[in-house]
């Protein structure tokens, strides 16, 4: 338990700051509302109406969010490969190519069925 008191004290500050960060900025933040400021905010474009069941977003922007994320995943994986990369030796080098081989591969299919243009 010893080994893990210096993160548990780091998370306990971490977390108290935070939380001590948006109680003061509540408390003694300017409050000077307006209508501007109270309107959601989209990118400096006028908000448009959204329809009664929401909206339809198009497939494009769930695909690229899943790119997102695999891509995202990839690089999740490469952080304990390379901590780890003495100790696995020609096996660990291996190993590792053979996933960067085959997220290139997807990378490419993307790429060639036009997956990375936005329209």
């Amino acid at each position: 338990m010893n080994a893990y008191a210096p993160i548990l004290v780091l998370g306990a500050l971490g977390a108290g700051f935070a939380i001590f960060s948006v109680v003061m900025a509540t408390l003694i933040g300017p409050k000077r509302y307006n209508r501007a400021k109270l309107e959601a905010y989209e990118c400096g474009i006028e908000p448009t109406p959204t329809p009664a069941g929401g909206g339809r977003f198009p497939i494009k922007y769930y695909l690229t969010a899943m790119l997102f994320i695999v891509f995202d995943i990839e690089v999740v994986f490469l952080y304990p490969w390379a901590v780890t990369f003495d100790a696995l030796g020609i096996f660990g080098l291996v190993e590792m190519l053979l996933f960067v081989l085959t997220v290139f591969v997807a990378y490419a299919y993307v790429w060639r069925r036009g997956g990375l243009e936005w329209d």
